[in-house]
């Protein structure tokens, strides 16, 4: 019995490979963008982790998204156990779902409109949305289609000027800007209900931050804690902000996620963005002697090992 790894980002799979091969996990990958699979036959036994990304559409795979929610449904009727399998990756590839999630657990979200369609219904819906305002995809991932937008006017600009793309699955968002206090986020990483630790993304030049690839040498920037960094380790997130998070994982039945949130100017918190492909700078755990896949691959072997039994792991 081994663990199936279902991905599209092969950039994505050295650090994971890494820790299985070191915690001795069997496993197998299976890429997934087009192809086909058998509805009426059963899947192998094992354990199957979902490392499909939201944003696979910009690598080309198209198809990526839609064939991987139905081979977990097909996984899952067979009962078979996915990390993070049919419920948290409609969070992932949903932002409307992620919002309407967090407001039913208590979470302070910026306020939100979803739009479909183009010009004529844009620029209808951001009559009714306070300024500033950012757009974004609604299944996106690294920050894709977000636009800041401290005008109607510039907005109408921009929606007439085609600088708008429209996201893969149709559906834009116009969301309330929370003036940070300083212009950085926060990410708080999450392994099988337990809290590894949080880091700081600067957002200085952008939104599209990825801690996988945020090395810039090119730049002349790196991220490693320092005066010239764009990712840092965080420890003053507040203990009953992580039991809240903690919670909420637990009820969406979410194994694997980084969760993301702004400070204003007033000290409130907004909660903003799930990511159950989460991804983990390299340097700041290397910095720190911390490691986000090890705990993955843990997580792996203690579900192998339960399946092997015919028993589940409590996520």
């Amino acid at each position: 019995m081994k663990v199936y790894v279902i991905y599209e980002n092969e950039d994505w799979m050295p650090p994971l490979r890494t820790a299985l091969d070191g915690a001795g996990v069997p496993y197998e990958e299976w890429f997934v963008d087009e192809g086909h699979f058998d509805v009426m036959s059963a899947p192998p036994e094992g354990v199957f982790l979902n490392r499909m990304s939201a944003s696979s559409h910009t690598r080309g795979h198209a198809a990526a998204v839609e064939h991987t929610r139905q081979l977990i449904a097909w996984l899952e009727r067979h009962g078979r156990r996915v990390v993070n399998g049919s419920h948290a990756f409609e969070l992932e590839i949903s932002k409307v779902q992620q919002h309407a999630a967090l407001e039913q657990a208590g979470l302070r979200t910026p306020a939100t409109r979803a739009v479909a369609g183009g010009e004529e219904a844009l620029l209808a819906a951001a009559q009714d949305v306070p300024t500033p305002f950012v757009t974004k995809h609604n299944r996106g991932g690294k920050g894709l289609g977000v636009q800041l937008f401290r005008t109607h006017e510039a907005f109408e600009e921009a929606v007439q000027n085609d600088d708008i793309p429209t996201p893969p699955a149709y559906i834009t968002l116009l969301q309330q800007y929370i003036e940070p206090a300083e212009p950085v986020i926060t990410r708080c990483e999450f392994v099988d209900g337990d809290f590894l630790y949080a880091i700081t993304s600067d957002t200085s030049d952008g939104f599209e931050l990825c801690p996988a690839d945020a090395c810039r040498t090119d730049e002349g920037r790196c991220a490693v804690d320092g005066d010239d960094s764009l990712f840092a380790l965080r420890e003053d997130v507040p203990p009953s902000l992580i039991d809240s998070y903690k919670a909420f994982l637990e009820r969406e039945q979410i194994d694997i996620a980084g969760i993301e949130f702004i400070e204003d100017a007033e000290g409130q918190i907004w909660t903003y963005d799930i990511n159950g492909t989460t991804n983990y700078s390299p340097e700041v755990e290397d910095r720190h002697d911390l490691s986000g896949m090890a705990a993955v691959a843990d997580l792996l072997k203690r579900e192998l090992e339960a399946a092997a039994t015919g028993e589940h792991v409590p996520s």
